[in-house]
């Protein structure tokens, strides 16, 4: 069983996790942005339900394939349901765990103020569940949504045998995204991103349903976490002896 490390209140003050905590706000605050900038333009336009969402689907796809591989100095969490699940299999201490959240959430607040203004003060719309959509149904697609999203992320990134998709991983993850919003985003807005329901939340003051967008993607990005680190990961490999009674 992988073992949490703890961390300690001196890491904040070190300057590589300084760093990490600048990149992981400016990588956070840019996806954010993009995203809500993307669902204001939508309803600005006027456009379909399927469209719009198409468009926000495709902008946070292509924002993660770019900024990931940018903010390689922190991981391109972007998000604290990730962070959670990289906690979970022991690849962030529990100290700089934290510091990412507020980082993350700091960022996402700053972002929605930003596009609030830039927009002319139109209304940034919030993470809500869809009609006939009830909250234990909401926090099991938001569990789904982010388990598949933290499965790409080990898979694809983290793992390290993994193999052909090697240096695709961000590529991947932000087609996962995209996909998952398409998927779900009639339902519960497809947010597996506890940061981004909390900006538009914190800025239009509604916070309706909001605990569904914190409680399904970290128990999803958790539980992933532990059971990719656990079950799927090979830590070692032993060579077979071909002597003659190696049995």
């Amino acid at each position: 069983m992988t073992k949490i490390a703890l961390g300690t209140s001196g890491e904040a003050t070190q300057p590589d996790c300084i760093r990490a905590l600048v990149v992981e706000f400016i990588s956070t605050f840019l996806f954010v942005s993009a995203s809500v900038a993307a669902t204001v333009a939508a309803e600005k336009l006027a456009a379909g339900a399927m469209v719009g969402l198409i468009a926000v689907a495709v902008t946070q796809a292509l924002f993660v394939a770019a900024v990931v591989p940018a903010a390689h100095i922190s991981g391109g969490h972007l998000n604290p349901a990730v962070t959670l699940g990289l906690l979970a299999g022991g690849h962030i201490t529990v100290v700089r765990s934290l510091l990412y959240w507020i980082d993350q959430l700091l960022a996402s607040s700053a972002a929605c103020f930003l596009v609030q203004y830039l927009s002319g003060g139109l209304r940034i719309p919030v993470h809500s569940l869809g009609s006939g959509v009830g909250h234990f149904q909401g926090v099991l697609w938001e569990i789904v949504l982010t388990f598949s999203l933290l499965f790409t992320v080990y898979g694809a990134i983290v793992d390290p045998n993994r193999g052909a998709v090697d240096g695709l991983g961000p590529t991947l993850t932000g087609f996962l995204v995209g996909a998952n919003t398409i998927a779900g985003g009639a339902f519960t807005g497809a947010s597996m991103n506890p940061a981004r329901s909390f900006g538009p939340a914190l800025i239009s003051w509604n916070w309706t349903n909001h605990w569904v967008y914190w409680v399904g993607p970290l128990i999803g990005g958790g539980l992933c976490g532990l059971i990719y680190q656990n079950c799927f990961i090979v830590k070692s490999h032993v060579r077979i002896s071909t002597e003659e009674g190696a049995y």
